[in-house]
């Protein structure tokens, strides 16, 4: 094996880890980490595989790169097992991976004002493949470091969108889904500010034969009335929606600084399910944020119950230094993982009832890996006798693990 990628954090890791390994196809005896900030834990984690692909491998270069390299660069390079440490902006740049170059590259993310220079021919994997339109943030939300991790909101030019996602198709991908920092904010910086249901709309309409495309996650106060009617409107638009709400409570969601209130978060998942029953939600909470109460903490938990989040996300908060959370009165530590353990449980509660609900009926399956692929509203399913990338009609006939088993029909 002469280039390993290994991949922590977000979809949108992924789907540029996948850039990285196309860019480096060539090179001799590598392994770049793409690496997560969202979370201390994060850090640790990305630290803790460094070191364990550097024991595998002792020969082998270690290039680590992505939003915690990004953020904090001092702390891999003064790891003896890192050879470099590059930005966001660098790991596209196929010079940055060459021997012989400076041990530390990293600019100024903030300077950046394009995106996706990475238009990667296809994934390992021939069912589901991810395609980034949007990079950044403008937002400043209290708890979160990733702005200065990936720079201000950009937008892919919906050409260059719609020419990658027909190549995908052409190679088998059976699903594409669209991934970004801050997604629904997609267009406001390319000439027309096109909207993120705009595109949408544009893929459906040039790419006849895409038959499955998902988003990888929603800001609730940005679902307008054409994304909205694509979400609940459009067969091939998948039937599962993953939220950032973060919190159930108004005056946390306020210093958070979050830009939607408690009613708006479940007056959107009531009108979705008005409009399209079947439509599975998932939403990110995060567990003791400084100042949080308990009768805040209730109101998280309910807002599980409330919404019927059956993929919950849930973290517990991480203090990050340089963000103003960081200087606010904090929870102990102890509260912040039995909370995040209670709203686990809420969230796990929900999935089980959500996945017995779909037993006895038919779902349509894209098959992953092994037998094992996802429903269209996102339900986890194993069908036996089942081939890699193939989509197929299914019979649910129980649960197995948090899986659905399913029986081709």
């Amino acid at each position: 094996m002469s280039v390993e990628v290994i991949t922590l954090g977000c979809r949108l890791n992924a789907a540029e880890s996948e850039a990285m390994r196309a860019l480096t196809a060539d090179a001799d005896d590598l392994i770049v980490v793409n690496s997560c900030a969202v979370t201390n834990e994060a850090v640790r984690q990305t630290r803790q595989a460094i070191r364990k692909a550097k024991r595998a491998r002792p020969d082998a270069r270690v290039i680590v790169t992505g939003c915690a390299a990004q953020v904090e660069p001092e702390t891999f390079a003064a790891m003896p097992e890192v050879a470099r440490v590059i930005g966001n902006r660098e790991k596209f740049d196929f010079r940055a991976f060459l021997p012989d170059t400076e041990r530390v590259r990293v600019s100024d993310i903030m300077a950046v004002r394009d995106t996706a220079p990475h238009l990667v021919a296809g994934f390992a994997e021939r069912a589901r493949a991810f395609v980034e339109v949007q990079n950044g943030c403008d937002h400043r939300c209290t708890f979160c470091i990733i702005p200065y991790g990936r720079g201000n909101s950009r937008s892919v030019p919906a050409g260059l969108v719609i020419e990658r996602v027909k190549a995908l198709v052409g190679e088998g991908f059976r699903e594409v889904v669209l991934t970004g920092v801050d997604v629904t904010s997609y267009g406001p910086d390319l000439p027309g500010a096109p909207t993120l249901g705009a595109l949408i709309e544009r893929i459906f309409r040039h790419v006849p034969d895409l038959p499955r495309l998902r988003l990888s996650s929603l800001d609730c106060i940005e679902l307008d009335e054409r994304l909205f009617e694509l979400a609940v409107g459009e067969p091939r638009f998948m039937p599962h929606l993953h939220m950032s709400f973060q919190s159930g409570d108004d005056l946390i969601l306020k210093r958070m600084k979050r830009r939607h209130s408690r009613t708006q978060a479940i007056e959107t998942v009531a009108r979705l399910k008005a409009a399209r029953p079947d439509i599975a939600i998932g939403a990110d909470l995060i567990a003791g944020f400084p100042t949080e109460s308990e009768a805040a903490h209730e109101n998280s938990l309910r807002l599980i119950d409330e919404c019927n989040i059956v993929m919950g996300h849930i973290f517990p908060y991480s203090r990050k230094r340089g963000t103003p959370a960081a200087r606010m009165p904090q929870v102990p530590a102890p509260v912040i993982k039995a909370r995040a353990k209670a709203l686990r449980e809420a969230a796990a509660r929900r999935r089980t009832a959500w996945l017995e609900s779909l037993v006895g009926s038919r779902q349509r399956v894209l098959i992953e890996r092994d037998g094992l692929g996802h429903a269209e509203n996102f339900a986890p399913v194993r069908v036996t006798g089942s081939g890699d990338g193939e989509a197929v009609e299914a019979r649910i006939a129980g649960i197995e693990n948090d899986t659905l088993i399913g029986a081709a029909l």
